[in-house]
């Protein structure tokens, strides 16, 4: 009796030392899971120098952790800095009135009257309805700034977490093995579960963390280069904006081209338009419906729709964060279920 009251508070023990451990790491989630999914997407290119230059887990640690700053970190901090030069730009332009958002608005209805009358005999108060619109517009400029400023001004922390990223992601690169070996012990699952469990979370992991990001890195540059093709103003924002909205499978992209494409039909240019209508579903759109399912859907091996709504709720409740989280939870949990069918019902006929 004694020795299970030992065990049981023992085990109460570590259960309260493991949440205060996790609750102490709570502020450091962002940097921690993107150095882990960094270790498990250039482990491949670190096996490859171990090969080639023998186990010097310190150098091959480095020179991969170097390779993923150039081709990696370098670019990405350099669209964030100008994400942030044209949202502030943006919300500058509009208050001070070189952006006219209720112009904008006022020039659609003139341009196309017949979509007020239609409005007017569905009961549709065009007036309200442009109050409305005229308010989400500067509320969507607000929030853009809201976000620039606050990397900007947050500039330390920023690079505080960029930097302990890169310090986590050279020691798990390094010590990679050694980690994944110790959980393996910890977790009492048994070997074969265990395996199964940490290859899906790898497998899951690259598949959606190079699969969304190449995906929104395509169809953001897709989208800002037809924008600059067009004559559209802020095309580098829109871009961003259009790489970030990728993120979201089925959707994505269109919600920033499509409304743009039909302000330019409401407002006579209508061969800038249909060419953009053209571009945006032709060829952005088909990178989405192509790639993502390659990509994503074969690796993770999760149904199109499991991988849509585990996205948009990682995404709702992590952040961009989430575009990851939400398809491993998703994934994971049809694992175990999986393991769970195979293990403990197999005295059931079928």
């Amino acid at each position: 009796m004694s020795i299970k009251m030992e065990q049981r508070a023992f085990l109460l023990l570590l259960v309260l030392v493991s949440v205060l451990f996790l609750w102490l790491l709570q502020p450091f989630f962002g940097p921690i899971f993107w150095a882990c999914a960094i270790a498990i997407i250039f482990h491949p290119l670190q096996s490859l120098l171990t090969r080639l230059w023998g186990p010097r887990r310190n150098l091959t640690a480095l020179v991969t952790l170097l390779v993923c700053l150039i081709i990696v970190i370098i670019p990405t901090l350099f669209v964030v800095a100008s994400f942030i030069h044209e949202g502030l730009q943006l919300y500058r332009g509009i208050q001070s009135g070189d952006i006219d958002p209720e112009g904008f608005l006022t020039r659609i209805s003139e341009t196309v009257p017949l979509v007020g009358t239609l409005m007017a005999n569905l009961g549709i108060n065009t007036g309200n309805l442009m109050e409305q619109a005229l308010d989400s517009l500067m509320q969507g400029s607000q929030l853009l700034a809201q976000h620039a400023l606050n990397i900007g001004q947050n500039t330390f922390r920023f690079f505080l977490n960029i930097a302990l990223m890169l310090y986590l992601a050279f020691f798990l690169l390094r010590d990679g093995d050694k980690l994944q070996l110790l959980i393996s012990q910890a977790l009492p699952l048994g070997r074969e579960r265990e395996a199964l469990l940490l290859q899906k979370f790898a497998e899951v992991t690259r598949a959606t963390v190079k699969g969304n990001i190449l995906i929104a890195a395509i169809q953001g540059a897709l989208g800002g280069l037809i924008f600059w093709a067009l004559g559209l103003p802020g095309a580098l924002l829109w871009a961003v904006v259009m790489a970030v909205l990728s993120l979201i499978p089925a959707v994505g992209a269109s919600l920033i081209w499509g409304p743009a494409a039909l302000y330019l039909i409401a407002v006579g240019d209508w061969i800038q338009g249909v060419v953009l209508i053209v571009f945006g579903v032709a060829v952005i759109g088909l990178i989405d419906n192509v790639l993502r399912p390659i990509l994503v859907g074969r690796d993770t091996k999760l149904p199109d729709y499991v991988v849509l709504l585990s996205t948009l709720g990682g995404l709702w409740l992590l952040g961009i964060n989430g575009f990851v989280v939400g398809p491993l939870i998703a994934a994971l949990f049809m694992a175990v279920w999986g393991i769970f069918i195979r293990d403990f019902n197999q005295h059931k006929s079928p």
